[in-house]
């Protein structure tokens, strides 16, 4: 014999109330499954920001590519910034690297201080 269902209950009933504040569901997590969330969003946000960032040194370089420098401290400037890549690589971290790349760079503001160009940092 078949037997009827229960009605679902309905808006007035007491298990169904409606508010309209948020529920904070992380507090009804354990601790384990907060930091995984957690973990997941900074990732996604690094993401993201690493995105940005090669969107940028992208544009930054098809500007340095787009012409020519016109006079040494813009030259300088180029270099700076390749030498700004290649110090961030693992062959650049030997000691006596990154002193040759600090020296470089020091000589070029230095220069181009000394023939009346504008300071390069």
């Amino acid at each position: 014999m078949l037997r009827p269902r229960a009605a679902p209950p309905t808006a007035t009933s007491s298990t169904a109330q409606l508010t309209d504040r948020p529920i904070t569901l992380d507090r009804h997590r354990g601790m384990a499954a907060q930091k995984a969330t957690e973990i997941r969003r900074l990732m996604a946000e690094v993401e993201a920001n690493e995105k940005s960032l090669r969107d940028r040194q992208e544009e930054l370089e098809a500007q340095l590519v787009a012409a020519p420098a016109a006079t040494w401290p813009e030259a300088a400037e180029k270099a700076r910034y390749l030498l700004g890549l290649f110090a961030s690589t693992a062959i650049a971290q030997d000691a006596r690297r990154k002193m040759l790349v600090a020296n470089v760079l020091e000589d070029f503001v230095r220069l181009s201080a000394a023939k009346g160009g504008e300071s390069t940092k």
